[in-house]
């Protein structure tokens, strides 16, 4: 009976301890552990760079590949048939306008407006004796009108003649100079008539001929100075003197001639050129190439930051390279360009953007 009792009381005791030792020494647990830890921070933003991009008038230059060009070129062709006599010229000689280049041989020429000098002297007489007998009323006045007629005959038949004499003479058109003479003295042919007797070239003023895409057609204006850079780095000033109103079927692109002065001929027909032709000035901003990205349709822009801190795309048009910066037209003035960190973020996350230091201005 004495040791139930002291089974009971053990048992109570243990009891007492197991409870006591809950509220000395507590379990951890995962409810716990969540209850005492401290609430969850908000994840930041992420940083990125920013300018506030500037827009102001920029000044583009179109630069373009193409050849000089004489201002007229022109095969001289024999008129008429013989041999040549007489050249006048040699490649190379300069002439001016009704110099003589070449003599065909006569061929009877000069006997055919001797005969028909020789007619119009007998018409003439014949007119003047037979008035005076229409006058006197003992011709009919009929006769008169066919004495006339036989004299205006006879002043385009010596007309005729002295015309078919001078085709015999090659002369010069206009001022230029003689680049290719194919013909000798005497050379023996059955027909000069079309065969070809001197290249006669004008390069004063001579042109710097280039082809423009239609999309930069607009900016382009006749008397529009331009740039010229020669392959032999002769440098020249021009204007825009023609352009063509119909486009190349291949190539969709239009003529652009540059007159450029060349009174001492330093410049020669053919030759590769470079020109470069101001365009109007548009609104543009300068920002750092490394600024520029692809959107996921392909399109080159820039991201910007707007008033939400949301990340945006911004598609641009480069309107002048340089090597480190760009001047692009699309965005708008005081806009946030990202310049660090674009690629890292997507349109519509918010991001923190922190002022980079602006690009210096470049001159215009």
């Amino acid at each position: 009976m004495k040791a139930a009792r002291i089974a009971a009381v053990g048992v109570v005791v243990a009891a007492a301890g197991w409870i006591a030792s809950g509220h000395l020494f507590p379990h951890e647990t995962a409810e716990s552990r969540a209850a005492v830890q401290p609430e969850a921070q908000p994840v930041k933003p992420f940083r990125v760079s920013v300018i506030e991009a500037q827009v102001e008038p920029r000044k583009r230059t179109l630069v373009l590949s193409g050849r000089t060009e004489a201002d007229r070129k022109m095969m001289l062709m024999a008129r008429a048939d013989g041999t040549i006599t007489e050249l006048k010229v040699r490649r190379g000689s300069p002439v001016k306008e009704g110099d003589v280049i070449a003599v065909l041989s006569d061929e009877a020429r000069e006997a055919r407006v001797l005969q028909a000098k020789a007619m119009l002297l007998q018409r003439k007489t014949e007119l003047a004796a037979k008035m005076k007998l229409v006058e006197q009323g003992t011709m009919p006045k009929l006769e008169a009108v066919n004495l006339e007629t036989q004299f205006k005959a006879a002043e385009a038949g010596l007309a005729a003649a002295e015309a078919e004499k001078d085709r015999s003479i090659v002369r010069a058109p206009w001022s230029g100079i003689v680049n290719d003479v194919p013909v000798e003295v005497g050379q023996a042919v059955l027909q000069m008539m079309g065969k070809e007797i001197a290249q006669i070239v004008s390069i004063d003023p001579i042109l710097a001929v280039v082809e423009v895409a239609e999309r930069n057609l607009n900016g382009v204006h006749v008397g529009d100075t331009a740039e010229i850079r020669l392959v032999t780095g002769t440098k020249a000033t021009g204007k825009v003197r023609f352009i063509s109103k119909s486009a190349s079927a291949s190539t969709r692109t239009y003529r652009v001639d540059v007159e450029i002065p060349n009174a001492d001929g330093a410049i020669p027909d053919g030759i590769t050129a470079e020109v470069a032709i101001p365009l109007a000035a548009v609104p543009a901003a300068r920002v750092p190439r490394s600024a520029l990205t692809f959107s996921s349709a392909g399109d080159l822009g820039v991201r910007i930051v707007d008033s939400g801190n949301k990340v945006a795309f911004v598609t641009v048009a480069v309107v002048d390279d340089q090597q480190e910066f760009m001047w692009v037209r699309g965005i708008a003035d005081a806009a946030r360009v990202i310049v660090q960190g674009q690629d890292f973020v997507r349109e519509g996350q918010v991001v923190e953007p922190v002022a980079a230091q602006a690009p210096k201005t470049a001159a215009k």
